[in-house]
């Protein structure tokens, strides 16, 4: 193991060289049940055929040329997104940091547009939106942002599905542009955002002329068994970031907008140096293509609930197991107390999962799993959640 990378993860000791489908193996050549897909990323697995087929073909053709220049798949990745979601107008980068600190700049931009001179963006408690200054600050996690201080200002924190709360809010801050919210919380603990929460929302913010602002950087692009998550609720945001699961591991990440949003930014506003290429491009249209025609939306909706079903029965009379909630193929176990040795255990018997929050088991596994990875999943974890709670009684 190299000393010479900063230390900035703490890494388990295993390195993995080669994946297929739903698994991974590492050196040795163990096999690992993958449920955690590159934490959100890999929906189509490991090595999937079509995708493998688009990065080759691309890469031998052209792999970058600039935002300089007209790029052909940025277009069409482009129109694929906006008919999906609804969205007018998008913006390419490369990470959910990226595509949340864009929503930001755009929100501010839109708020000094209107003569509001310190914009103020609505967040939540318990969020994550990425590790630069200003998503590091709109995030809910004391844990990132210590040591990093002086935090930006023009953020207001609710708690977390708390209407009331963002009324009070805008009731007594008349700078107010946006509300910035994910529709799952990951790192927070797979807590869902609640649909009637969405909908009124949408009300409050069309109320008073804020931007409504998902962060779908987690739940987008299938992985809670729509292509999006505010799909579940029938409510449209004005702005909406996107990445993880659109490049199916290849770093893309998108800033979607629609209406007045739409229009904020102008040449010289923002950019990308790498956002958008053709490589990334050409492996997100695949991303897009592949879910269509393998019906992963479905698969997704079914499988998750298939787990979360499984799950439910066998931890039912369990002590210590205080819910397990989720939507599609994202799902979270929570427990009364920390479990972050785990993850370790799962490894050792060859299942990756991931704990958040502490307390909480998180599982994002590849929206191409079937039922013989379900019921494996679903006995693994369940068996190693029974002998934690009981020998730690």
């Amino acid at each position: 193991m190299t000393t010479h990378l900063m230390n900035t993860y703490a890494r388990q000791p295993v390195a993995f060289v080669r994946g297929e489908g739903a698994y991974l193996w590492d050196e040795s050549g163990k096999r690992y049940l993958d449920a955690v897909a590159g934490v959100a990323v890999n929906g189509l697995g490991h090595a999937h055929p079509k995708l493998v087929k688009a990065i080759c073909e691309q890469a031998a053709a052209l792999i970058h040329s600039s935002n300089l220049y007209r790029i052909p798949q940025q277009e069409e990745l482009a129109e694929r997104l906006c008919a999906l979601s609804g969205m007018d107008r998008a913006f390419f980068c490369n990470s959910g940091c990226e595509a949340n600190e864009a929503a930001i700049k755009l929100a501010r931009l839109y708020g000094h547009g209107k003569g509001i001179e310190v914009p103020t963006i609505i967040v939540m408690e318990k969020s994550f939106h990425g590790r630069t200054m200003a998503t590091l600050t709109a995030s809910g996690s004391r844990k990132i942002q210590a040591g990093f201080e002086p935090l930006l200002s023009g953020f207001a924190r609710v708690p977390f599905n708390d209407i009331e709360a963002i009324r009070q809010v805008g009731e007594h801050n008349k700078s107010v542009v946006a509300v910035l919210v994910e529709v799952v919380q990951g790192e927070g603990g797979i807590n869902v955002l609640a649909a009637e929460f969405l909908v009124e929302l949408r009300r409050i913010c069309d109320a008073h002329g804020w931007l409504l602002m998902l962060d779908e950087v987690q739940t987008g692009i299938g992985r809670t068994g729509a292509w999006f998550g505010f799909q579940h609720s029938g409510v449209a945001p004005d702005v909406m970031a996107l990445a993880k699961g659109l490049g199916s591991g290849v770093p893309i990440g998108a800033c979607l907008a629609r209406g007045e949003a739409a229009e904020v930014f102008k040449p010289g506003s923002h950019g990308s140096t790498f956002g958008g290429n053709p490589l990334a491009c050409a492996t997100a249209l695949a991303t897009l293509d592949a879910i269509e025609e393998e019906n992963l939306l479905e698969n997704a909706r079914l499988r998750g609930e298939a787990i979360r079903s499984g799950l439910r029965q066998a931890l039912a009379s369990v002590p210590g197991v205080v819910e397990i909630r989720g939507e599609g193929m994202m799902i979270g176990i929570e427990l009364d107390r920390p479990c972050a040795e785990l993850v370790a255990v799962a490894r050792d018997a060859g299942v990756l999962i991931n704990v958040t929050s502490d307390t909480v088991i998180r599982l994002v596994p590849p929206l191409i799993y079937g039922e013989a990875e379900v019921n494996a999943l679903v006995a693994a974890v369940s068996g190693m959640v029974k002998s934690y709670l009981q020998q730690a009684a």
